[in-house]
């Protein structure tokens, strides 16, 4: 019996790795003898830099850099590959988190401390960078970024813009003579499910700027910013990123990212089931476990249990893989045509979001065990 332990995070709760470890100690009352691996997952949010660090026996590294607001914090980035490689989560450095209902501006934020992390990874060795570009508070196009590796953006008088995204509107030249020249040589690989275009209705402004404090008149002038912005990067550096799919992730990083590096947009998930070797453990698995905080019909959209059912039934369509989660949501059935065979909420029973959270690991336990039990049961009689 060959059992593989792929979930991913529990937000707020428990980091994959430890996740597996809780479906492990409750599969092992059941089967003592199987041979257990655990692969712990993301889907290029949170928690992936923690996923591929302990799934690749890698090393976290911490930064000091500056936080959308231009105050000085410490960010925390991952090695793996003997260090060849690095994981960063942008909003390590340029996430939502350093901001609250009375700071949120995207008028200012920045991504400058994003690209800190990237340049001190590339300092440190890193030959390919995978970064996650969720949760961000930024709408500066990943100018701070670039800013940050090196680049200059300049106004009229050739004075240098300032940090954020209003400011794009003044931009006239782009010089990227000055960018770590080490960037030729290094792989970006961004992990992100986002396909909005930069500018537009459906773009990083209208879309994502009200939920990091744009207002509607903000919205309209921050949309400008980035259009011209946009222009400003097919004149100086000939990319037309306007309406590229994936381009107005993160307030625009996309598109920074797109712009400045050699960079390549990629889901998420199928990223980490590249670099953990996630197609070569389950190939020859009978059971298949992954899960995470919250399972819903939204699941389906490139999220770590779907991710996992898919790369398992590519290469094994006899494996059962079963989904454990910390609450289920509307709409599962959807779930069950794309590999999920079954899928169980842990929470025994009525009681308070803290308590769920500090007795999930003993809760996943217990569900792992009453649904090995009941496999063990069905294939004994089978």
């Amino acid at each position: 019996m060959k059992i593989v332990l792929a979930p991913d995070s529990f937000k707020n709760s428990l980091t994959a790795k430890q996740v597996a470890s809780a479906m492990q100690t409750g599969l092992q009352r059941v089967y003592p003898d199987a041979t257990f691996v655990k692969v712990p997952m993301a889907d290029g949010g949170e928690g992936t830099v923690q996923s591929l660090v302990d799934a690749k026996n890698g090393q976290i590294l911490t930064e000091k850099v500056i936080n959308p607001l231009g105050v000085e914090t410490q960010a925390h980035y991952g090695l793996i590959d003997d260090g060849s490689v690095a994981v960063i989560e942008m909003a390590e450095a340029s996430g939502i988190q350093f901001i609250n209902e009375y700071t949120r501006n995207p008028y200012v934020t920045t991504t400058y401390g994003t690209g800190q992390l990237m340049k001190a990874a590339i300092k440190h060795g890193a030959k390919t960078i995978i970064i996650g570009i969720g949760g961000s508070a930024t709408n500066d196009g990943g100018a701070g970024m670039a800013q940050a590796l090196g680049a200059h953006l300049l106004d009229a008088d050739n004075n240098e813009l300032k940090y954020g995204g209003a400011v794009l509107k003044k931009l006239s030249k782009i010089d990227i003579s000055e960018m770590l020249p080490e960037l030729n040589d290094i792989k970006i690989i961004v992990a992100s499910d986002v396909t909005n275009p930069l500018t537009g209705k459906n773009g990083a402004s209208h879309v994502f700027g009200p939920q990091k404090g744009a207002n509607e008149e903000m919205v309209e002038f921050l949309d400008d910013a980035l259009s011209h912005y946009a222009k400003v990067i097919k004149k100086d550096l000939g990319k037309d990123l306007e309406q590229t799919p994936g381009a107005g992730a993160a307030g625009g990083l996309g598109a920074g990212l797109l712009a400045f590096t050699n960079a390549k947009l990629q889901s998420g998930v199928d990223i980490v089931v590249n670099y953990t070797g996630l197609k070569d453990q389950v190939k020859d698995a009978d059971l298949v476990f992954t899960g995470e905080g919250q399972i819903d019909f939204q699941t389906k959209f490139g999220k770590t249990p779907i991710g996992v059912s898919q790369a398992t039934k590519e290469v094994n369509k006899n494996a059962t893989v079963v989904a454990i989660a910390g609450s289920v949501g509307d709409r599962i059935s959807e779930l069950y045509p794309l590999g999920i065979d079954a899928i169980f909420t842990c929470v025994p029973g009525v009681q308070s979001l803290d308590k769920a959270i500090s007795d999930s690991g003993k809760n996943i336990e217990q569900v792992c065990e009453n649904v090995g039990r009941l496999f063990k049961s069905v294939t004994t009689r089978g």
